[in-house]
């Protein structure tokens, strides 16, 4: 993990009464704190130990990927394929200093061009200025290695405080009364004097408020809409960090690329690939463009075979965009899916495949608050993640795919964290009811490098990716790890390409058939 200004995050009691999750200081005794606000206090506690303070006093005392050395360790001519080949990464400053302690965000990528062929690497930080970057070596041929320096140490520090300091999103909610509508501020804690709607999910401590329009029911709110907030956390000299020419820059220029060959290695998983597997890292790699996982036996499916597994099937999607992108892709694959109309408007309307023929059933819904963008969308029918499972029965037919993240990046880790144990204790009792369901969670995908870094930057998605892992770790849930992928594909772009989201699916498949 990386650093940071170790901001102490407060953890706000639950008040079922209070007007704001910033309620004024009151004699009114504090409840004890419960289950889920001391798991969320635990795991912010380890983030601040992993991601500490990181002042610096000069841009040159930050970590240079020009002056930082990396050497490959028992260096060969030729490498078999399926060995491990290890860099050994001393980073320095720009004055040339070699720097004492780590946290730099780094990602490591091999790749041959020519083969589509790519694969993580991973990253092993000794806290002390060296870091261990080891790649497996999953095909033969000409292999480039690259090691960016995503942000430096200060950087990520700058960052982990910058996110835990404040709000950097307004919503808007539309009041709809007739022909009348109006307008009113939103989110997901307000600092108003005004008198407030309160939206509250008491069991899973969810919280959203409006200020209450003029003879409106709070009842009248039907859609939302965001906005940046005009503010940076971030002082001049740590945005100075986050310019494009410093942001994602190669560590490893003077190293060519490595051969491999096969000699006659050869390598059979036998296990099929199924939920409840965890997927190591990396847990696979591209060639010819597919996705091949290293963990546990995959099949590449046809159209056929993909008709065969989605028979009698219903598929619940819970999500945001980089789900709704497979509900846009199986049509395309499998001709007999077709979509119904719900007569509902917009792109983040609630999308339906349905296949009556083969009783086949696919479901999209977006995600419940914090949900970002400029588009105006309804937020009828659409509820907490964890409420919607709470609405499947399940069966052995019955498959759900949830992925949640790329809209909490602007807001303080608490949220995100609170969602998560939320989702893992509906899909608990959804195994209570029905063991048979299956569930998998699908993790972010890399995103563009250079946009908005404080808002919606990787280093906040990969914060999450690490949460996410640890509190579904021990499920009985499917992993498909769009990190990984995503960082093995190169995509960079929120919304991967066809070919990547068809291989997700690919992966999908084969845990649920």
């Amino acid at each position: 993990l990386w650093s940071a200004l170790n901001l102490s995050i407060s953890i706000h009691y639950w008040n079922n009464s209070a007007k704001s999750l910033f309620p004024k200081t009151s004699p009114i005794p504090l409840k004890l704190p419960t289950e889920t606000e001391l798991r969320i206090k635990e795991i912010i506690e380890k983030l601040d130990q992993q991601i500490p303070p990181r002042p610096f006093t000069h841009v040159n005392t930050t970590t240079s990927a020009t002056h930082s050395i990396a050497t490959i360790l028992n260096p060969q001519d030729t490498y078999c394929r399926g060995d491990q080949l290890d860099i050994l990464l001393e980073v320095r400053d720009h004055l040339g200093h070699r720097k004492q302690y780590g946290g730099d965000f780094l990602r490591a990528r091999m790749s041959s061009p020519a083969l589509m062929a790519g694969a993580s690497g991973k990253v092993t930080d000794f806290n002390n200025g060296t870091y261990l970057v080891s790649f497996t070596l999953f095909w033969e041929g000409q292999i480039s290695l690259s090691l960016l320096l995503i942000h430096p140490s200060e950087g990520a520090s700058a960052l982990w405080r910058a996110r835990n300091q404040g709000y950097k999103i307004i919503f808007k909610g539309k009041f709809v009364n007739g022909t009348f509508h109006v307008f009113t501020e939103c989110g997901l804690t307000l600092n108003s004097s005004a008198e407030l709607c309160e939206y509250l999910d008491n069991r899973d401590q969810e919280a959203f408020y409006c200020v209450k329009p003029q003879h409106m029911p709070c009842e009248a709110l039907t859609h939302m809409t965001t906005q940046n907030r005009e503010v940076s956390y971030l002082t001049d000299k740590e945005k100075s960090l986050f310019h494009r020419s410093k942001v994602g820059v190669e560590m490893m220029k003077d190293h060519k690329h490595i051969d491999v060959a096969n000699c006659n290695k050869s390598e059979k998983i036998e296990e099929k690939c199924q939920v409840g597997m965890k997927p190591p890292v990396p847990g696979g790699y591209t060639l010819q463009g597919k996705w091949i996982t290293t963990f546990c036996n995959q099949v590449q499916l046809d159209t056929i075979k993909i008709n065969g597994c989605l028979k009698g099937k219903l598929i619940y999607l819970l999500g945001d965009s980089t789900l709704r992108q497979w509900i846009y892709y199986l049509p395309k694959v499998v001709k007999t899916l077709k979509f119904f109309d719900l007569h509902e408007t917009g792109i983040f309307k609630k999308h339906l495949l349905l296949d009556a023929e083969r009783h086949t059933q696919i479901q999209w819904k977006k995600h419940n608050h914090p949900f970002v963008t400029l588009q105006l969308y309804s937020l009828i029918g659409h509820d907490y993640i964890p409420r919607e499972i709470d609405q499947l029965s399940g069966d052995k037919n019955t498959a759900i795919v949830i992925t949640f993240g790329q809209h909490f990046r602007p807001f303080p880790i608490d949220i995100f964290i609170r969602r998560a144990i939320g989702v893992r204790k509906a899909i608990e009792r959804l195994f209570l009811r029905s063991p048979t369901t299956k569930v998998i969670i699908k993790t972010e995908n890399i995103r563009e490098m250079h946009l908005d870094t404080e808002r919606l930057g990787d280093f906040h998605g990969y914060i999450q990716y690490l949460i996410t892992k640890d509190i579904f770790k021990d499920l009985n849930v499917g992993i498909i790890d769009a990190w990984d992928m995503t960082i093995a594909y190169d995509t960079n772009n929120v919304h991967p390409p066809d070919h990547v989201v068809g291989n997700q699916i690919n992966m999908f498949l084969n845990y649920i058939c």
